[in-house]
């Protein structure tokens, strides 16, 4: 008769976090594939964009606002992300004019910017889009000329506009909400 081993609760945790570890070490850190551009697609008012994954730092569903009086109609207050005040823009009043009627596919893009970060409320986003070197090599220039300050081409199938988060959070007059 063999005497089975017992195991404190920390040392089967301990040899948990051991066993992912290695597993986390086989596993390659990035994903590289030469010639592929990731971005997240979404839409402000009636038009779609998409924005390079790593100028997106966090999507959420907007959370309560505080109002700040004094400021531009599409600064739409103040939200509490995790501790940090972030001011909350209105993509599509910024670009357009028109106002972002929030409903449940309504969404928060927050972007880091000089000081902190940014939130860009959007109508909604539809995940992770792929874009290859040949449909970058057929992209279409905008046409829009309010845009294309903020938006370098058009690209896939959906012809979605490739929207620039660094030059948007860089342009003067996004800088100067007061009114």
């Amino acid at each position: 008769m063999s005497q089975a081993t017992t195991f404190t609760p920390f040392e089967i945790l301990a040899r948990y976090e051991r066993l992912s570890l290695i597993h986390a070490s086989e596993t390659p850190e990035k994903l590289e594939a030469p010639g592929l551009w990731r971005g997240i697609g979404y839409r402000a008012g009636s038009r779609l964009f998409v924005s390079g994954i790593e100028e997106i730092n966090e999507l959420l569903a907007p959370p309560p606002l505080t109002p700040v009086p004094g400021t531009q109609p599409w600064l739409l207050g103040i939200a509490n992300v995790r501790g940090n005040l972030v001011p909350v823009i209105d993509l599509a009043r910024f670009l357009f004019g028109e106002r972002t009627l929030q409903n449940e596919r309504s969404r928060l893009l927050v972007v880091r910017q000089g000081g902190g970060s940014v939130a860009l409320l959007v109508d909604e986003v539809f995940g992770q889009r792929t874009v290859d070197a040949e449909q970058r090599r057929d992209a279409e220039p905008e046409d829009d000329a309010r845009l294309s300050r903020f938006v370098e081409d058009r690209v896939g199938e959906q012809r979605l506009a490739v929207f620039s988060m660094n030059r948007l959070v860089r342009a003067p007059d996004f800088r100067q909400a007061a009114a």
